[in-house]
């Protein structure tokens, strides 16, 4: 089969279209027959070899994180899906590879596609929608009558965010650029802050979460515009210690993480607010809640480019520029 892989971890190389062997497909697995694959930050961030400590893969390695297509073969213990199951899912570190014409996933990992969707609108959801929930239910317990602070509101994550943060009852507060505001605005953003000609930090005071994916200064700027009790969740660094206990990281990765989040964190205990770094985990249990969400109208995809699979260097490219307002997903179907 045909997939986009990389031999070694270069920040400058693209990915190889290449002819790669089938799927093994183990007792608890689904084989998935790929429709779409979403494209994420995080894609660029494993090929640069930024997570090498932590995320330690073997070459050559097939990218892509997002997937929705169909079930072609079920292992031999599978419970939940048969074959012709329509899915969409965001396989667990260590086997990604949804960049290809087929992937097994296990089925832990995996959620029936919401049925009023296409195949590449399920594709744009599975790893911004389970960041987004992890961050307000799990890490930030957001309710209904508190406030948000979700930055880069147009962007992957914050699209996704900003409308499961009002489905919770919170005031959503955001940046972007100008011309993004009617399109948030009808996402539920309550506050609009220009990020070119505002500063944030002298406009918002007192909320009670802020879902930070920016640099450490913004991270920092974002204390204090939290208050005593608050949670700040930040899925951009710097990371704790708990991540590579998470991954089962070697000591000395523990000790640097420890290390590089020590600064933020005495800023956060300071001021009595609770400093969460977040990298997400797959959960085909909560892409069933968040398909639920996307069934009711609650939550909608929001896909900026299409690219076909030959391209998707391309789509690569146009993610890491920055621009994307919403998802990048590449169509094999």
């Amino acid at each position: 089969m045909k997939a986009f892989l990389i031999n070694k971890y270069d920040k400058a190389v693209t990915m190889q279209l290449a002819d790669v062997p089938e799927p093994l497909v183990n007792d608890t697995d689904i084989l998935v027959d790929v429709h779409a694959a979403g494209l994420n930050l995080l894609d660029s961030k494993v090929k640069s070899g930024e997570f090498k400590l932590i995320l330690p893969y073997k070459f050559p390695l097939i990218m892509g994180h997002d997937v929705a297509g169909v079930v072609t073969q079920v292992g031999k213990r599978v419970k939940k899906f048969k074959v012709g199951d329509e899915i969409y899912a965001r396989p667990a570190d260590g086997r990604i590879g949804t960049f290809a014409e087929r992937i097994a996933i296990d089925e832990n990992d995996v959620a029936l596609k919401p049925k009023n969707i296409s195949m590449v609108e399920a594709a744009s959801l599975p790893l911004v929608a389970l960041t987004a929930w992890q961050s307000l239910v799990e890490l930030a317990h957001l309710k209904k009558g508190q406030s948000v602070f979700i930055q880069a509101g147009s962007g992957g994550v914050g699209t996704i965010a900003i409308q499961l943060a009002k489905h919770l009852g919170a005031k959503v507060a955001t940046t972007a650029g100008v011309a993004s505001f009617d399109a948030l605005k009808k996402l539920g953003a309550d506050v609009l802050i220009d990020y070119k000609t505002q500063d944030f930090e002298t406009l918002l005071t007192n909320y009670d979460v802020v879902l930070n994916s920016q640099d450490t200064k913004t991270l920092e700027k974002s204390l204090t515009v939290v208050k005593p009790g608050g949670t700040v969740v930040s899925i951009s660094g710097p990371p704790t210690g708990d991540l590579a206990v998470q991954k089962n990281a070697p000591w000395f990765v523990k000790i640097v993480m420890g290390l590089l989040s020590m600064g933020i964190r005495g800023k956060a205990k300071k001021r009595n607010i609770d400093y969460q770094f977040l990298f997400m985990r797959a959960s085909g249990q909560q892409l069933t809640e968040i398909g639920k969400l996307v069934e009711a109208g609650i939550i909608k995809p929001v896909v900026d480019k299409v690219y076909p699979f030959g391209q998707a260097n391309d789509a690569l490219a146009y993610v890491e520029s920055g621009r994307a307002k919403g998802k990048v997903v590449i169509s094999l179907k």
